[in-house]
């Protein structure tokens, strides 16, 4: 009789052996499109597969087929850290942009006038990043901010086309660590599926198969991820090398080949699936053509794009091209022409906003234009709706471009009937019925209730919840009006007094929900100076602004008794900002909630740095015109490290105007007030300076 060491060894080339058929068979199906069994059979022997990891559990590794049909609901998304920077793209949207991109290109290679172009469709999905070691899928996170996103792994192992071990066909010696970056994408054919499937069961519809990819990626059980059919392209590599030589920076260069198209083919031959319109065009003069032949396949395609990415080729050219903020300079996105449809304007309502701006919404008849049905479109306010010449009745020419909120482009005045209806705007809030005033200057009509107004009440604290101020996971939008119209919170600050009991009662949320929520709320307690300023929704003080102040008054106490003079000294700050904050922090509603949550919140203090971290400390500088050699974000990035005050305009307390090409009339405005001017040359002199 066999022993049981030799039955071990059977079982595990048995498993070994069903292991590589499923790969090979997923690998024909989803990535080559050449199936070489029956469905019937593949089945089988997935089947045979589970059964023996469930009757041999020590077993089951992390690179089974099995894997991909998912695993134990998760209860959050951690976050993940990227190794590289996962950029995006800036975009184009004319042949003149191309070619003035193009030039762009061509001056800073200076000499190297033969570029080669890298073109593909650009898929309207959801970035990733893939992380495989030692051949094995380890990770899989989404771009998120670009230098932190969301750990999707368990997710990301239902895709049947992503390999959950590298092939490494003809003898492949891959490094360690590999890292691929691509698009999850829903075939139209799956998302047209799961939308009929959502109507049979009353459920609501996906707007679009972006959509859906990113809510399929984003469902806490995996087990919904492996329904709905996701698919994978890759369109690059992040981080390359050996596990050792992480903390040196190395990047697996005998791996990597010096051509953007070739590393797609290496990633291709390890596994992964590289869209089959990828094209290498020999020079920036065939990119025309290109877009034309995708542009006119669009329809045809199995997955929705937008347009075309458009990449440098050869990676030392790109080395030397560089960054600017969060894009690349080689690379590009060439978007296909907005799309408009006909319409008609049903009615129009008004909105109340967090600041008290009343805006007109067009109600439309639902149009499906540019992958969405649109039903409402901002008019913004009373002189669009005046230029537009806009009535109740009319019929509209609607348009949409990518994610672009739709617009009202013109009125079709031919097709007016004898009910259209002029737009009248309220005399008092439609929300609370209280007074409603225009400030001089501005076309916004505003209600004049602050956080008495419902409305501005449910904005306020939408705000204050928002990624970008306090991150309070659980609070959404409409919990926030539930809980509003319940009158159980008036202010930001009414967040902390809920319990469990109060969130428990609300629709859709039973006692783990709300005790969830108790947990984000109780976490968001710790912020920063900058995110407490951001988060009280002071007109105009948008995140820059707020970590300005912060940085500049360094407590609470400081910026609330900062006089209109001393806020016009923080860069980014200008009369209007600064009458804002004063304004602000005069209304004695405002007092009370700040105090209120000065009271519960802490943060961290800021530490002054010394004159030598801050050689450019009270050094107020302007950037106007376009700068080459770096991006203006970089720029003003640059020159706040060292201390110095980036204003948004020139006036006589500007210490240098620093004029990029096609500079204007801040130009000169500062030769006529005699401040110094900097070229751009000059402002990288002055930075490595100090570097």
């Amino acid at each position: 009789m066999p022993n049981a060491s030799s039955s071990l060894n059977a079982l595990q080339k048995q498993l070994s052996k069903l292991h590589q058929q499923i790969n090979q068979y997923n690998h024909q199906y989803y990535v080559l499109d050449q199936p070489s069994v029956p469905d019937a059979e593949y089945d089988r022997l997935m089947r045979e597969l589970i059964n023996l990891e469930q009757t041999h559990p020590q077993f089951k590794t992390l690179d089974s087929p099995s894997q991909k049909v998912g695993g134990q609901p998760l209860k959050a998304f951690t976050q993940v850290a990227h190794q590289l920077p996962m950029l995006s793209l800036d975009n184009v949207f004319s042949r003149d942009e191309w070619q003035a991109f193009v030039k762009r290109l061509q001056d800073r290679l200076v000499t190297e006038h033969d570029i080669v172009i890298c073109a593909e469709p650009k898929l309207d999905g959801l970035a990733v990043s893939l992380r495989y070691e030692q051949g094995i899928l380890v990770q899989a996170a989404t771009r998120g901010d670009g230098s932190t996103g969301e750990n999707i792994t368990t997710n990301i192992r239902t895709i049947k086309c992503i390999p959950l071990k590298l092939i490494g066909e003809n003898g492949v010696d891959y490094p360690d660590v590999i890292e691929v970056r691509g698009e999850v994408f829903m075939p139209k054919t799956s998302f047209n599926k799961l939308n009929e499937q959502a109507k049979k069961k009353g459920e609501k519809s996906f707007a679009n198969p972006r959509n859906a990819a990113a809510g399929s990626l984003r469902q806490l059980d995996s087990k919904i991820t492996a329904k709905r059919n996701l698919a994978f392209y890759a369109y690059g590599l992040g981080y390359v090398g050996d596990l050792s030589e992480e903390d040196s920076g190395l990047s697996g260069q005998h791996f990597l080949k010096a051509s953007h198209y070739q590393r797609l083919c290496q990633i291709k031959a390890l596994g992964l699936p590289m869209c089959p319109e990828v094209r290498l065009l020999e020079n920036p003069q065939q990119v025309e053509a290109f877009y034309q032949d995708i542009l006119n396949k669009r329809e045809a395609l199995s997955y929705e794009i937008d347009g075309t990415v458009l990449k440098v080729d050869n990676i030392a050219q790109q080395e030397k091209l560089g960054f600017v903020a969060r894009a690349p300079r080689w690379a590009i996105a060439y978007k296909f022409p907005a799309q408009e449809e006909l319409t008609l304007v049903e009615d129009v309502e008004f909105q109340v906003g967090r600041t008290g701006a009343i805006t007109p919404v067009a109600r439309l008849k639902p149009i499906f234009v540019g992958g969405v049905t649109v039903s409402n479109a901002t008019l913004h306010n009373q002189d669009e709706i005046e230029r537009l010449g806009l009535k109740i009745g009319d019929s509209v020419v609607i348009r949409r471009a990518g994610d672009v909120i739709p617009q009202i482009v013109s009125v079709v005045v031919d097709k007016r009937g004898d009910d259209a209806k002029d737009i009248v705007f309220p005399k008092t809030c439609p929300v609370c019925n209280s007074k409603v005033a225009k400030a001089e200057g501005e076309a916004v009509l505003r209600c004049t209730a602050g956080l008495f107004c419902q409305a501005q009440r449910k904005e306020a604290i939408k705000h204050f919840s928002s990624r970008k101020a306090h991150d309070i996971d659980g609070l959404g939008d409409k919990l926030v009006e539930q809980l509003v119209d319940e009158n159980l919170i008036n202010t930001p600050a009414d967040l902390f007094k809920l319990t469990e009991i109060d969130i428990s009662t609300m629709e859709r949320m039973g006692k783990k929900s709300a005790k969830n929520l108790i947990a984000a709320l109780e976490h968001s307690k710790k912020t920063t100076l900058a995110k407490f300023i951001y988060g009280l929704g002071i007109r105009e003080v948008g995140e820059a602004t707020a970590a300005n102040l912060a940085n500049h008054f360094f407590t609470l106490t400081a910026i609330q008794a900062a006089s209109f003079d001393a806020l016009q000294t923080v860069s980014d700050v200008g009369e209007v900002v600064a009458k804002n904050i004063v304004n602000f922090f005069k209304e004695s509603h405002n007092l009370a909630v700040v105090s209120a949550l000065d009271a519960i919140m802490t943060w961290p203090d800021i530490i002054e740095k010394n004159a030598d971290e801050q050689p450019l400390a009270e050094q107020i500088f302007v950037l106007t015109g376009t700068l080459n050699q770096m991006g203006r974000s970089e720029a003003k990035a640059a020159l706040q490290s060292l201390g110095a005050k980036v204003s948004g305009s020139v006036s006589a307390k500007t210490h240098f105007l620093v004029a990029g090409d096609k500079s204007g009339s801040k130009l000169t405005k500062a030769q006529d007030l005699g401040v110094t001017v900097l070229t751009e040359d000059d402002l990288v002199a002055l930075l490595a300076k100090y570097s």
